[in-house]
């Protein structure tokens, strides 16, 4: 499995495990969250996660060795501009409903988590299709 793979798999499970975590805490409460409550709970969970993917990513780039150290081919560049490009959409879809759709309907914790739960899809789409990518084999 290639390095930049491996960062992809750890990055994955610890976003899904962090932000499954923040979403069923915020959904699970009796009463709407305030918004430093929000900010709090998200910049600790993301925190958390940050520093299990950067330790991770230690981890992983020491038991790689010359692999974690070289720069990425033309392979990964394109794989990696494929993920981006399916998740900006994903990110432009999230940021419509949340910016534009829901403020004439909902209250500002529900557009608030939202505009989150987008920016956690769009990052999570990316890694998916960087794996497929690894393990389909990119074509082009």
């Amino acid at each position: 499995m290639a390095f930049r793979e491996k960062i992809a798999w750890l990055t994955l499970l610890a976003m899904l495990i962090a932000y499954s975590i923040y979403f069923g805490l915020i959904l699970s409460r009796p009463e709407p969250p305030t918004m430093l409550g929000i900010i709090w709970l998200f910049g600790t969970i993301s925190l958390a996660q940050l520093v299990v993917v950067i330790a991770g990513s230690i981890a992983i780039a020491v038991l790689s060795g010359r692999e974690a150290r070289a720069r990425a081919d033309e392979r990964e560049r394109a794989i990696a501009r494929r993920g981006a490009r399916a998740a900006y959409y994903v990110l432009m879809a999230g940021m419509i409903l949340a910016g534009v759709v829901m403020p004439f309907s909902e209250p500002p914790w529900k557009i608030v988590n939202t505009a989150l739960l987008a920016l956690v899809i769009a990052e999570a789409v990316n890694n998916i299709v960087v794996l497929m990518s690894y393990r389909r084999g990119w074509h082009g």
